[in-house]
């Protein structure tokens, strides 16, 4: 099974579901689970108990979203694209943009 083409920091637009066309920054991402944390998407309300150090009630935080419902922001054109990989000149392994060709990983 292949691994994840998007990391944490990578900017992503979601495709499907109550939030598409959202945009935003990958936080966390789950590579056994498949799923990504993205930046104000998927957020749902969570109850929370109190304790000592923090006081109880309804906080709102992002959820896990599926990595086939985002796609990877291309840096060229600033549209979703698809990602492909690449083995530089010094040997290294780099991910592409399909959609502009321009390098991805910094």
């Amino acid at each position: 099974m292949p691994g994840l083409f998007v990391k944490k920091g990578d900017r992503v637009e979601v495709l499907t579901g109550k939030d598409k066309g959202k945009r935003g920054e990958v936080l966390a991402a789950f590579p056994a689970e498949n799923r990504v944390i993205v930046q104000g998407v998927n957020r749902v309300k969570k109850h929370k108990r109190q304790t000592p150090s923090q006081p109880g009630g309804i906080i709102e935080q992002e959820a896990k979203i599926h990595v086939s419902n985002v796609a990877h922001i291309d840096p060229k054109d600033d549209k979703p694209t698809r990602i492909g990989h690449k083995i530089l000149e010094d040997g290294r392994k780099v991910r592409v943009a399909k959609r502009s060709g321009e390098v991805i990983d910094r």
